[in-house]
C-alpha cells in the first residue's frame, strides 16, 4: 500500500532539512534500508519496537518493517494559487499526496532569511492555508459551472449541485474542506473534487536547539501549538537541525547524542508514527523462521482485504484468518504455546483486523 505524506512549508522554514534527516535516518529497521524512488521522494521505515520483540520470539532470517512515504514538495510563496513562484508545481505536487505535513518556522536565526521578513507562525500557517483554499475555490467554481449544466438533463447531478453550492459557501467563509461536515452521500461528491484542503494535515513547529535543550516552548512554538491543538488538530515540535545531525550518526553515537539532549528517541520517530496515523494506516504481523514482517493496511480493513496486501490470491481464496493477539503471543513466548493455550482464534470474512494482530491466513486457490 503506497500512500504518501507531502512535506510543505514556506521557503527557509527547514522543510528540506527535515526531509533530508528522514531520508538519511537510521531508525531501528536495518533490514529495510531507505529507498529513493525519484528525487525528493523517499520511503522510510516505521519505528516499531514490537518487531524487535517478535524477532526474539521467531528468530527469523530477516525482519521487515512497515514504511511511510514522504515527498519534499516545492516551497510556496504568496500568490501560489495564481502561479507565483513555484506555485503551479507546488499545487500539482500536493494533489498527488494523501496527507500533508506542514513545517512551520518557529526559530530565530538572523543568518536564515524569512520570506516574509519576520517570524510569525500563525501568519505563515494562514498564508499557506489561504493559497490552498484559493486554489480549491477555483476548482469548486469550475465544477459548479459544469454541474449546473449537467443538472438540466441529469437528475443525479442535482444532488451534487446542491452539495457544491453548500461547500462553496463554507469555503468562501474561510473554511477548509476537511472541516465541512459531510453526509455519506456528500463524502463521495467531496472525494470526486480532489480538493487540497480536504487532505488530512498535521503541523510541525521547527524549533531551535536552545528550545530543545530547555524543554520549554518559545513564544513562537507556544502560540502555534496551543492555537492548532485548540482549533485545528494535530501538531508537534522538533528541531530539524538537531534531527539531521542525529540521522548522520551511527547507532552508538546516536545513543550518546540523544542522552545529551535527554531524548529517549529521535523526534523523527514521532513524526514518522504520526504521519502513519495521519494516513489512517495500521499494521498487522506475520511471523516464521524466514521472516517477521509488518504489513500496512487501512484502518477498518476486513481480514480478506488485509490478506490482499500479501497477495491478491490470498483475498480471492480466503478461507479463515488465524489470529493471535500480539500481547498474548508475547505473554506466552511462542506461537505454539499461544495456540496450545487456546489464544489463537479463527476468524472469517467479516473480521476487522486490529493493529498488532499476528495473523496466519488459510486460503485455497
Amino acid at each position: 500500500m503506497s500512500l504518501t505524506c507531502g512535506i510543505i512549508g514556506l521557503p527557509n522554514v527547514g522543510k528540506s532539512t527535515i526531509f533530508n534527516a528522514l531520508t538519511s535516518s537510521s531508525v531501528p529497521a536495518e533490514n529495510y534500508p531507505f529507498c529513493t524512488i525519484e528525487p525528493h521522494i523517499g520511503i522510510v521505515p516505521l519505528p516499531d519496537k514490537r518487531l524487535e520483540v517478535l524477532g526474539d520470539i521467531y528468530n527469523p532470517q530477516k525482519i521487515t518493517p512497515a514504511t511511510v512515504e514522504f515527498t519534499d514538495i516545492a516551497g510556496l510563496v504568496k500568490g501560489a494559487s495564481l502561479g507565483e513562484g513555484l506555485g503551479n508545481q507546488f499545487l500539482a505536487q500536493i494533489r498527488q499526496v494523501d496527507a500533508i505535513v506542514h513545517v512551520v518556522r518557529c526559530f530565530e536565526d538572523e543568518n536564515v532569511a524569512h520570506v516574509e521578513n519576520s517570524i510569525d507562525p500563525l501568519r505563515d500557517v494562514e498564508l499557506i492555508e489561504t493559497e490552498l483554499l484559493l486554489a480549491d475555490l477555483n476548482t469548486i467554481d469550475k465544477n459548479l459551472l459544469r454541474t449546473e449544466k449537467l443538472s438540466k438533463s441529469d437528475n443525479a447531478a442535482v444532488l451534487k449541485l446542491e452539495f457544491i453550492k453548500k461547500l462553496k459557501a463554507f469555503c468562501d467563509g474561510g473554511g477548509a474542506a476537511r472541516n465541512y461536515k459531510c453526509t455519506d452521500e456528500e463524502l463521495k461528491f467531496l472525494d470526486e473534487l480532489f480538493l487540497l484542503t480536504s487532505k488530512p494535515i498535521m503541523y510541525v513547529a521547527n524549533i531551535n536547539e536552545d528550545e530543545l535543550i530547555s524543554g520549554k516552548n518559545s513564544k513562537h512554538s507556544d502560540i502555534l501549538l496551543s492555537t492548532i491543538d485548540k482549533n485545528i488538530g494535530q501538531a508537534m515540535k522538533l528541531c530539524g537541525k538537531v534531527e539531521h545531525e542525529i540521522s548522520l550518526l551511527d547507532t552508538v553515537e546516536q545513543s550518546e547524542f540523544l542522552s545529551e539532549y535527554n531524548l529517549s528517541e529521535p523526534g523523527l520517530n514521532h513524526l514518522i508514527k504520526k504521519a502513519f496515523a495521519l494516513l489512517k494506516l495500521e499494521t498487522y504481523f506475520t511471523g516464521g523462521e524466514k521472516e517477521v514482517r509488518a504489513w500496512t493496511i487501512k484502518k477498518g480493513s476486513s481480514a480478506p482485504k488485509a490478506a490482499s496486501v500479501i497477495h491478491t490470491d490470498f483475498e480471492k481464496g480466503f478461507i479463515k484468518a488465524e489470529i493471535v493477539k500480539y500481547a498474548d503471543l508475547v505473554k506466552m513466548g511462542s506461537e505454539k504455546l499461544a495456540k496450545d493455550s487456546g489464544l489463537a482464534k479463527l476468524e472469517g470474512k467479516e473480521y476487522i483486523v486490529q493493529d498488532g494482530d499476528c495473523i496466519y491466513f488459510h486460503f485455497n486457490v
